[in-house]
C-alpha cells in the first residue's frame, strides 16, 4: 500500500508519559473524525483538533510506495551517535488518524531497523500487532473500540466525555490534557479545571503540551 505522510521530523515528545523524550514524529494524512478542512470543522466529530494533517506537503512529507522506503526515510532523521546504549530510535506514529494506514508490514520493517514504535490514536480502530506503545486519546461522540493500551490521554473538558466514563478502561497511565484555546482566559480556565480534577482524582495525571509552552516543533 501507499503510505501518505503529511510530515516527519525529529523533536522532543511534548505530551504524556514520554514527555521530553527525543523522537521521530511521523504524521499520517487523513482522519476519520474530520476532513481537516476548516469549512467542515463545525460538522466534525472532533472540532477542537489543532493539527494540520491534510495532504503530503509538510516537512519531509510525501507518498511512500513501500514500508521499506518509508522506514529508510525516517531512519535518516535519527541522529548518528556513538553511544550504543541510546542508539535505538523512537518513532511516534501520529496523525490525523495513523491507524487508517499503519499496518503490520510497516511495524515489522520498523522493528527490523530497531525502532521502538509508539502510536497516538483516537481509539476508533483496532491496531495491528506489534506496537510497543499505544496512546489512546478518545473523542466525545466517537466509537471507542480500543479500550486497552499503555496510555490514555483525555483532552479536557469534553462535555460529552467525562473522565469517569473512561477511568475503568485497561490502561497503565491516565492523563488529562487541558483543551487548547485561542482565548487565553478560556485556556487558563481549562488548565485550572484539569488541575482541580487531577487533585481530586489521583488516578489522573496532568499532561501539558510542553512543546507549545517551549516554542519547539
Amino acid at each position: 500500500m501507499n503510505y501518505r505522510i503529511k510530515e516527519a521530523f525529529y523533536s522532543l515528545q511534548g505530551e504524556g508519559k514520554h514527555s521530553g523524550r527525543p523522537a521521530i514524529f511521523c504524521r499520517f494524512s487523513h482522519c476519520n473524525l474530520w476532513t481537516g478542512k476548516e469549512a467542515d470543522r463545525a460538522m466534525a466529530t472532533c472540532q477542537f483538533c489543532d493539527t494540520d494533517f491534510v495532504g503530503t506537503d509538510g516537512q519531509n512529507g510525501g507518498v511512500f510506495a513501500t514500508a521499506e522506503s518509508l522506514v529508510n526515510h525516517l531512519l535518516q532523521l535519527w541522529p548518528t551517535q556513538n553511544d550504543q546504549a541510546w542508539s535505538n530510535p523512537f518513532v511516534v506514529l501520529t496523525g490525523g488518524e495513523p491507524l487508517l494506514q499503519v499496518d503490520e508490514t510497516l511495524i515489522n520493517h520498523l522493528h527490523q531497523q530497531h525502532f521502538e514504535v509508539a502510536v497516538e490514536t483516537n481509539g476508533t480502530l483496532n491496531p495491528p500487532a506489534g506496537l510497543d506503545w499505544i496512546c489512546v486519546s478518545p473523542k466525545a461522540n466517537a466509537p471507542l473500540l480500543l479500550t486497552s493500551g499503555d496510555e490514555l490521554k483525555l483532552v479536557y473538558p469534553q462535555t460529552d466525555l467525562l473522565p469517569e466514563k473512561v477511568a475503568q478502561l485497561d490502561f497503565k497511565y491516565f492523563y488529562l490534557q487541558p483543551m487548547d484555546e485561542t482565548d487565553p482566559v478560556k485556556q487558563k480556565a481549562n488548565q485550572q479545571a484539569a488541575i482541580r480534577y487531577c487533585l481530586d482524582h489521583p488516578q489522573w495525571q496532568l499532561s501539558l503540551q510542553t512543546h507549545k509552552l517551549l516554542g519547539i516543533d
